[in-house]
């Protein structure tokens, strides 16, 4: 049991400390897993999702969960609130499926709209708006130029 709770000890460590090196950056537990082990570590990916979910009950991560389709992500809070104190919107591209994660005062204004002028309170972590990336839309113009 001890050795156990050691190795869980180093796992969360390694967790955190690779989330303090991408502040403000929300990635899946597949991404976390995959940079751990190109870094060398010994990880596993149930590992890492065990982890994750600790770390989210105890407030050094935050969790968003988009839609039925796409993976939750994290974000490093560590002791400080949130940067946004929970405004942040979410744009998924159609065609290659990233998620874009914007805080921005125009769509926080948009929130304060509905809610003032429509009386709906909308929860801007689980607002998702779907259109097509730059990338996608650059490859698209460009695919467009060679018809």
């Amino acid at each position: 049991m001890g050795i156990r709770s050691k190795y869980n000890t180093k796992q969360r460590d390694v967790l955190i400390e690779y989330f303090k090196t991408i502040p403000e950056t929300h990635v899946t537990a597949g991404e976390v897993t995959r940079v751990l082990i190109e870094k060398g570590e010994s990880i596993g990916q149930a590992t890492v999702y065990r982890q994750l979910e600790r770390l989210v009950g105890e407030g050094v991560l935050k969790k968003y969960l988009i839609d039925g389709n796409s993976p939750a992500c994290f974000e490093y809070v560590g002791d400080a609130k949130h940067v946004t104190d929970g405004i942040c919107f979410h744009c998924k591209c159609e065609v290659c499926g990233s998620l874009l994660h914007v805080n921005c005062e125009t769509l926080t204004g948009l929130k304060e709209h509905l809610l003032d002028h429509h009386g709906f309170q909308m929860d801007p972590l689980r607002t998702v708006f779907y259109g097509i990336c730059e990338e996608c839309a650059r490859k698209q113009v460009g695919q467009e130029e060679n018809c």
